[in-house]
């Protein structure tokens, strides 16, 4: 049997703090899937890639923060040449317990390619 996803990498959502993950923190769950979107005019980091929320109920769109620097770097590539819709991002844990960098953890898997 052929997957239909591949497990690529977890990483915590970094600058959590700075963004607007508060404004839809009730909207956030373990399984929650959220869009990477390439930052290519952030100042902090050239190869940035933000991680969205969008909310289904009001088609609105919420940066909620970055994938962390020291990981990005193959993401970056693959949406720099198109390749946005090979990756599903997921929140796998949440803690409101610890520091706001360590809050929400990530999933980000690989799709098979339709073709």
């Amino acid at each position: 049997m052929r997957k239909e996803k591949m497990y690529f990498m977890n990483c915590n959502l970094a600058g959590r703090m700075y963004h607007e993950a508060d404004e839809v923190w009730n909207k956030l769950r373990v399984g929650t899937r959220l869009r990477l979107e390439r930052d290519e005019d952030n100042r902090y980091d050239p190869k940035a890639v933000a991680v969205m929320y969008d909310n289904p109920e009001t088609d609105e769109t919420t940066l909620l923060g970055y994938i962390p620097s020291d990981k990005n770097f193959i993401l970056s590539t693959f949406l720099d040449m198109g390749w946005k819709h090979i990756f599903e991002c997921r929140i796998c844990q949440i803690n409101p317990d610890v520091h706001p960098e360590k809050q929400i953890q990530l999933v980000i898997k690989v799709k098979r390619s339709k073709e």
